[in-house]
């Protein structure tokens, strides 16, 4: 509802400006209307132009669109998630807005757009469901969890499940099968999904 009111009052405003704005301004006013604000987007590197870079020991990415919202020379930023190898979670500040790269490694954004997961159906990133597990186990290393989904999947007693990322609390990726539907917790380290 309160969406619907602020599209109409926009479309409201761009109307009575448009008329007041003289014929040969008008078509710059409606390519700044059609531009639609940049996403910080999970999956996506910004590589180059930094300035800054430090340690997120939360090892959540929307410490890092905070600290480009506190940084006036900040315009985009990138978050790499733990490693394996034990590096921690970093945050890269950057004076430009660089072109983003497909990167499993990372999120990032520009200055003023926060973090925004990505939604696939019953996937359910940055969540811990956490408890009700009967089987947990090592698996490689996936930014979608797909193998611990398939194995829910797989399984009649699974419910739901959660896949840890590598470089929380322990080196490794690992599953969590589960025979109860636990509460959805928001987490950086986690994705999770119910299947039945």
């Amino acid at each position: 509802m309160t969406r619907a009111l602020l599209a109409g009052l926009a479309v409201l405003t761009f109307a009575a400006v448009g008329a007041a704005v003289a014929p040969s301004v008008r078509p710059a006013l409606v390519r700044l209307a059609l531009v639609r604000p940049a996403l910080a987007q999970s999956g996506y590197d910004r590589p180059g132009g930094d300035y800054a870079s430090a340690p997120v020991p939360s090892g959540d990415p929307a410490v890092c669109a905070s600290r480009c919202e506190h940084e006036k020379n900040c315009r985009a930023w990138s978050f790499s998630y733990p490693s394996p190898s034990g590096a921690p979670a970093m945050c890269f500040l950057k004076r430009e807005v660089v072109p983003r790269t497909q990167s499993d490694c990372c999120v990032s954004g520009v200055r003023g757009a926060g973090v925004i997961e990505p939604r696939a159906g019953a996937i359910e990133y940055s969540i811990d469901r956490y408890g009700g597990d009967y089987k947990s186990f090592e698996t490689p290393p996936d930014a979608k969890g797909q193998a611990c989904a398939s194995a829910c999947q797989a399984e009649k007693r699974c419910r739901a499940w959660t896949y840890r990322r590598p470089g929380y609390g322990s080196p490794a990726a690992h599953c969590y099968l589960k025979e109860t539907i636990k509460p959805p917790r928001r987490r950086p380290c986690c994705i999770s999904g119910v299947v039945r």
